[in-house]
């Protein structure tokens, strides 16, 4: 049988004749769109897999009425059944199931080519929302010439994963006049949250393979650097290509040269752009001056900027980093990506086994229960004394940016309050330096609110102020310190410290006047390993809830018993006031520390229902009763002397019921006909019958 020809020319001729007829300003393969465009898909792998030569069949640059860019990127393919190639989810299909790019599928199929080409610029371009379209043709018998069209949307919002946005015979949707509707529904796309959850398991899957990679590469092929080094380079490499939209442009990989000349070399030219985004951003001076130095020491080192076959170590590492990172910090950025990040750089840092097993980071699940237990809303006023990698306090400005988002309806107030939120109403605290870099970065990257991120002993050296910047009568802008109006305590403390940690919940509470607190900590810490601590807390906090946590909650740690504590700040606590005791060792969710696991994280058991039910039970008391028991709660009271007694369980009732005794005489009977019958069965034996 003759092979089929593609008809590839026609396809193109007709859908470019389209474009002609809409007087679009497209252009072809071969032809440049614009300089950070063309470098996107010359940066991108391939789609063979090798470095570059992406080139889709056409590309153009669209502006809705808002003012706002669309990249439009075009391949065609000329066979019958060759638009798509989806999976068993009905995703395009450009992933295996060993999660390793489909190369088959890319190259062979219109819309997954396209699809992409969509995904380079999302990774090395400013730009966010990009159109994805795929046109396939084929002859009939008769010679006729028959096509389908498929329109995706690729951006930072699904992941990179490309949504059908509808139906197309042709491509005026792309006209001047009917573009503006077409974007309206590109905005009506919505991803359901089991759509959200099984892309968040595949990028877990995929942060995870990225990391380690990338650990291995730096650990075997580049001498010379401690541990250190590594944390530093991979958090200076991150900042320098963030940028600030309209203000500072993103260091490329081309910007380095790495040049020998003293000034221009390619640490003095990360550290200008580091400098320049910190400018930027809303930070006391005295903090970005603390940043520079601590980066500058490992960026402007002799050895890391010494060339060999004209390349310099920095250069390759800062490589590496963009090339296996910079796809999950530019694309749908979340807590998944810098706890997973964060977790890897933490095993880089070599501290003693005590060390590292108090810098353990608190799941993002974990982090956003605790500051829902503790109340935070728009208004709230976060601290976190023992801040790590400052995980709490994110998940906190999380859960405040969202009630803002819920409650204020103008873009302008909605603004500002977000501003505010980042600039002044989140405090963190941490001593070790090293870690406090970590957290600085974890704030830039999940949302600026690095403000008061503070390098400081929160119990020797903290004494409760801050610095917030102000204007004076004359209209001058001025620093002043106050005290921080802490409404919001969150903690998972070193467990090492006095009182497996309450030292420092001790000396929190007794900063704020009013409020709430929720901490997560070994759960001795409230059967006697911090009697006097607790004791002289209940005297100006009041204990609301004692959760006990799943032994495996975190990951990779030796099983170690935790319970949440929730304390409304402010009221002394007494021997009257109900405590509300939670079982919730069974959460929902199936753990596994396997490596290669496709998912650490399973839900396998309503845990969103069941965390939420938890929110609710400790709000409200037990009229939210509905997937737990009363065996999983129980209201209780504790003695406020006594301060080891916060570890209760609901009480086992040992008086027989009437379906006790029912249950009991039906076993009796049960086993007296059965011994009945054995007699009789031997009698029968014994008599020869």
């Amino acid at each position: 049988m003759a092979k089929i020809q593609s008809v590839e020319p026609n396809v193109a001729d007709l859908a470019n004749g389209w474009m002609r007829s809409y007087k679009l300003d497209y252009k072809l393969e071969q032809e440049s769109l614009n300089t950070e465009i063309d470098r996107a898909l010359d940066e991108y792998f391939s789609k063979n897999g090798g470095v570059g030569g992406n080139r889709p069949d056409a590309k153009l640059l669209l502006r809705d009425k808002n003012m706002v860019n669309y990249p439009v990127l075009i391949e065609y393919k000329g066979y019958k059944d060759k638009l798509v190639a989806l999976d068993s989810e009905g995703k395009v299909a450009n992933k295996t199931a060993k999660n390793q790019p489909d190369f088959k599928h890319i190259n062979s199929y219109a819309v997954n080519g396209a699809v992409h080409y969509a995904n380079a610029l999302l990774h090395y371009t400013s730009y966010t929302d990009i159109i994805a379209i795929g046109m396939t043709g084929y002859k009939t018998e008769a010679g006729k010439l028959e096509h389908e069209i498929g329109v995706y949307y690729v951006s930072k919002s699904n992941f990179g994963i490309g949504q059908k946005i509808d139906n197309y015979t042709d491509f005026s949707f792309l006209k001047k006049s009917n573009f503006d509707k077409f974007i309206e529904k590109v905005k009506r796309l919505k991803l359901t949250p089991d759509e959200i959850e099984k892309l968040k398991e595949q990028r877990e899957r995929e942060i995870n393979a990225s990391l380690v990679k990338l650990n291995n590469d730096i650990y075997q092929n580049e001498k010379g650097l401690s541990e250190r080094d590594r944390v530093y380079l991979v958090a200076a490499s991150i900042i320098a290509t963030l940028g600030v939209p309209g203000r500072v442009a993103a260091l490329e990989k081309s910007e380095l040269k790495s040049s020998t000349e003293i000034g221009n070399r390619d640490g003095d030219i990360i550290l200008r752009k580091i400098k320049a985004f910190l400018n930027e951003k809303n930070l006391p001076q005295e903090k970005r001056d603390m940043i520079v130095r601590t980066l500058q020491n490992t960026l402007t080192t002799d050895n890391i900027n010494k060339v060999e076959d004209g390349e310099s170590q920095l250069k390759r590492v800062f490589t590496k980093i963009v090339d296996d990172l910079g796809i999950y910090y530019k694309i749908g950025l979340t807590t998944d990506f810098t706890g997973k990040l964060f977790n890897e750089m933490y095993s880089w840092l070599g501290f003693s086994q005590d060390k590292l097993n108090d810098v353990v980071l608190t799941p993002a699940y974990v982090a956003t229960l605790l500051a829902r237990l503790a109340r935070v809303n728009k208004d709230s006023y976060v601290w976190d004394f023992a801040t790590g990698s400052a995980g709490l306090l994110v998940a906190a400005m999380n859960e405040m940016l969202n009630d803002a988002k819920n409650k204020i309806k103008s873009p302008d107030e909605f603004a500002r309050k977000s501003a505010a939120i980042k600039a002044n109403q989140l405090l963190g605290l941490e001593i070790l330096s090293e870690v406090y870099m970590l957290a600085i970065l974890n704030m830039i990257l999940m949302g600026d609110g690095s403000s008061h991120i503070l390098n400081k002993d929160s119990l020797k050296e903290y004494d409760g102020t801050y610095k917030i910047k102000g204007v004076d009568a004359e209209g001058h802008e001025v620093e002043k310190t106050i005290g921080f109006p802490a409404d919001a305590f969150i903690l998972n403390p070193p467990y090492s410290a006095p009182g497996n940690g309450m030292v420092f919940v001790e000396k929190a509470l007794s900063m704020m006047r009013r409020g709430y607190a929720a901490i997560i900590i070994q759960n001795s810490a409230g059967s006697g390993k911090a009697t006097e601590y607790n004791k002289r807390i209940l005297k100006h906090s009041t204990l609301l809830a004692s959760i006990k946590m799943p032994i495996d909650l975190f990951i990779g740690k030796s099983s170690v018993q935790t319970n949440i504590y929730v304390f409304r700040v402010g009221e002394a606590h007494q021997k009257d006031d109900t405590v509300k005791f939670i079982d919730f060792s069974v959460d929902g969710y199936t753990r596994t520390n396997r490596k290669k696991a496709s998912c650490n994280l399973r839900d396998t058991d309503h845990a969103r229902e069941r965390y939420q039910e938890l929110v609710d039970l400790v709000r409200f008391g037990k009229a939210k009763l509905n997937i737990f028991t009363e065996k999983e709660y129980y209201e209780g009271t504790i003695d406020p002397e006594n301060g080891a007694d916060w570890n209760q369980t609901a009480p086992i009732d040992t008086k027989p019921t009437l379906e006790d005794f029912k249950k009991t005489v039906s076993d009796y009977l049960a086993w007296e006909v059965s011994n009945l019958l054995k007699n009789q069965n031997l009698e029968d034996d014994r008599l020869g019958k």
